[in-house]
């Protein structure tokens, strides 16, 4: 039975696996995830007795973060990732969470974010740009920590932008060419992002830009237009 959105605001489980995520992005990824909604679960998972998690506790009071105690009880190997799984699947079948917010870099979780993006609901990857693919391309969006730890602090002379890669170029012209059009050519760039996110886990603040519109504007290969009801407009140039 489907969550009733209309009296509330959606409720976004955020699960941290800290021994392969950066404490520094907890604050960025808060401020994206409210977009989604209210997080009102906070967990991080890990052995909290290793030394190398000390930053991570002193996070934990500060942004209300529940920490979940998992002892490494064989070398090289710790129960995190199965503690994580575990309690996904019983916020998932709770009906209760209305989106899930996953800091890993680790591509262990891809088979977590698949079952739970088959159930209807958004799954937000936080990770370094090092993130196996197959872990981001299982996240409805992916977002590389660093690059929003960069944009907050607003770091370089551009700002924290990063050069659009040709992988990116590539999908906004598939989904341009796949998007309605109007007589003169231009598609409603709203369609061409709702496209380009159907088939790929890309996010533009990956690039350091908060939206879309933004992002284009530096391509090229395209054209944009603003309309009178606000819209953005698009139209390929080459």
């Amino acid at each position: 039975m489907p969550n009733d959105h209309s009296r509330h605001s959606p409720n976004i489980a955020l699960l941290i696996d800290a021994d392969n995520a950066s404490h520094q992005g907890i604050d960025p990824v808060l401020t994206v995830l409210a977009e989604l909604g209210t997080v009102n679960i906070r967990r991080a998972y890990g052995n909290w007795r290793k030394q190398g998690l000390k930053s991570w506790v002193d996070k934990l009071h500060r942004y209300g973060i529940e920490p979940q105690q998992q002892f490494d009880l064989t070398k090289g190997k710790n129960a995190t990732d199965m503690k994580m799984t575990i309690d996904a699947m019983d916020l998932l079948y709770s009906e209760r969470v209305d989106g899930f917010g996953i800091m890993s870099s680790d591509s262990d979780f891809m088979p977590m974010a698949m079952r739970i993006r088959q159930d209807g609901l958004p799954v937000y990857g936080f990770g370094s740009n090092k993130t196996p693919d197959a872990f981001k391309q299982a996240c409805s969006r992916f977002i590389d920590v660093d690059a929003l730890i960069k944009a907050e602090k607003g770091a370089g002379a551009s700002g924290g932008k990063s050069e659009v890669d040709e992988e990116i170029v590539a999908l906004l012209i598939d989904a341009y060419d796949a998007a309605k059009r109007d007589e003169n050519g231009f598609a409603a760039l709203s369609a061409v992002g709702q496209r380009a996110g159907n088939r790929s886990s890309f996010d533009v603040r990956n690039y350091g830009y908060a939206r879309l519109s933004d992002l284009i504007e530096t391509i090229p290969n395209f054209q944009t237009e603003k309309r009178a009801n606000g819209q953005v407009w698009v139209k390929r140039l080459r």
